[in-house]
């Protein structure tokens, strides 16, 4: 049965300032989000990865990257697992967005499935399908193997939520810190664990 280790990226700059909402737009990681990239990657030192996918988004892949490289393996992009499109909520904080359209935000939190992200984005159906195929492929390509992914905190969080059968109006409810590490079999089916988060070993 094939084991995935899934993690959100490291830390980027409009994390740790405020938490502006982050979806397709290519940001960095920042100082803090490289030094816990490469706490993950000695903590999942001993972990033998057969292969390693990624978001396209240089977050994701970075951080993947500096994993990987314990493991001289290279790193494959997929589109599948890029960030949600958060339409006209993109770079913003929460509070900012929630002034200027309160009722597109009170329509995603009673139901993200059918509602779009700041009107003209994702669902949370189209997130976790193409999450879902993704997965799926994997496990089916790499059979009784160790996989490393790194993608983003809403999808996997949609991800996570759509495989237990959890309502995805509740997904706000599973933790993904940054760097945390979640662990599955197959393609979502059985999961071992949630968000372990390392990062309270920074100095």
């Amino acid at each position: 049965m094939t084991k995935i280790y899934l993690l959100r990226h490291g830390e980027t700059e409009w994390n740790a300032s405020g938490n502006r909402y982050c979806g397709l737009t290519d940001i960095e990681l920042s100082d803090n989000g490289k030094k816990q990239a490469k706490l993950a990657a000695g903590y999942l030192k001993e972990v033998p990865f057969h292969a390693a996918y990624s978001s396209p988004l240089c977050r994701a892949y970075e951080t993947a990257r500096i994993i990987a490289n314990e493991h001289r393996l290279s790193v494959e992009k997929d589109e599948r697992i890029i960030e949600a499109d958060f339409g006209l909520w993109e770079g913003k904080p929460k509070e900012q967005f929630i002034e200027e359209d309160p009722q597109a935000w009170r329509d995603w939190l009673v139901d993200p499935g059918t509602a779009r992200a700041g009107k003209t984005g994702e669902t949370a159906e189209e997130i976790y399908r193409r999450a879902k195929a993704f997965f799926t492929e994997i496990a089916d390509k790499h059979k009784r193997q160790t996989i490393l992914v790194v993608a983003h905190n809403t999808v996997n969080r949609f991800f996570i939520a759509g495989s237990l059968g959890i309502p995805f109006r509740n997904y706000r409810r599973i933790l993904q810190d940054n760097t945390g590490i979640t662990v599955f079999e197959k393609d979502g089916e059985v999961i071992k664990f949630l968000n372990i988060n390392l990062n309270a070993h920074l100095e």
